[in-house]
């Protein structure tokens, strides 16, 4: 039977990345530790965290303690109307980029730690390659960069520009995979626990106009990138344990405002979810595999897949 693979999903989803810390400490708390982690956008920000200091409840404090310097350092400024057309007009986005590259130095993650070089568990980072309509993945390579990574997988416009790296043109991998559930399949994952942040509910008081046509116009694309990687676990009968994490109420991708509300929440909502949970059933081929070993102990031969 092939060795069982958990992989922690963290989905983009801007300041509701706290709810994952929350979360990720339930899941500690209740025996899970997963042997790889793939991040999308402020989850590829977590995973990194998580990749670079080990994924333990000590590790979880610093990464709390991170979040709270996060209201402090304004990595996504609120006026996103504004930074909209400025960057229509080519201004703006490197300051962004400069100041989530010194909040990254500021908490441990040095400009030229390699994948390779990182001592918790691997870690696989997607970015949105705009000239091909792909994701881009880092962490395949050990070779690749790690602040390179994180900055491609977090290139959320109208924030920051664009990234050009050896012929991609990379943006945030929510464009393309916001809760990157097939990338885990494709790095051999038997199960999956995937923190889920996009936020569907509109936010009343925050919206209007073109801001509301245009949240609602991403939420309609990322509802519908995970539609089809669920069903992509299905076919290949990967069980995905979802944890939806949803506030009491909706917060902006930009709020720093509730961290240590949403820290709490995120916990608790996982906790609250774990309790139902049941052992993951074995993969079907698994299954058919371990019915065959069973068989040949009474026929004395070897059966053979297909017979």
């Amino acid at each position: 039977m092939a060795k069982r693979k958990l992989a922690f999903v963290l989905g983009g989803g801007g300041a509701r990345g706290a709810l994952q810390v929350g979360a990720l400490r339930a899941l500690l708390e209740a025996g899970y530790q997963p042997d790889f982690l793939v991040g999308t956008s402020i989850g590829a920000v977590n995973a990194a965290f998580l990749g670079l200091h080990g994924v333990a409840p000590a590790v979880l404090g610093a990464l709390e303690a991170a979040w709270r310097d996060a209201a402090e350092a304004d990595l996504l400024p609120a006026n996103y109307l504004w930074l909209t057309v400025r960057a229509l007009f080519g201004r703006g986005g490197a300051h962004l980029e400069e100041r989530l590259r010194a909040f990254l130095i500021a908490h441990g993650l040095t400009p030229e730690l390699r994948f390779g070089q990182l001592q918790g568990r691997p870690i696989y980072l997607v970015a949105a390659d705009l000239n091909n309509g792909r994701p881009l993945i880092y962490g395949d390579d050990p070779a690749q960069i790690v602040m390179q990574g994180v900055l491609a997988s977090a290139a959320l416009p109208p924030w920051m520009h664009p990234l050009e790296r050896d012929g991609h043109l990379l943006v945030d991998g929510g464009m393309v995979s916001n809760l990157p559930i097939e990338a885990a399949l494709g790095r051999g994952a038997t199960e999956i626990v995937a923190l889920d942040i996009a936020e569907p509910r509109v936010l009343l008081g925050e919206l209007t106009g073109f801001g509301s046509w245009l949240y609602q116009l991403i939420n309609t694309v990322q509802r519908r990138q995970l539609d089809l990687e669920s069903a992509l676990a299905a076919a290949l009968d990967v069980p995905v344990r979802h944890l939806c994490l949803r506030f009491e109420h909706p917060v902006a991708m930009w709020d720093f405002d509730h961290t240590d509300e949403l820290l709490m929440a995120g916990y608790a909502l996982a906790r609250a979810e774990i309790a139902g949970w049941r052992p993951a059933q074995p993969p079907r081929l698994e299954s058919l595999r371990a019915r065959l070993a069973r068989l040949n102990v009474w026929s004395g031969r070897q059966p053979q897949l297909g017979e």
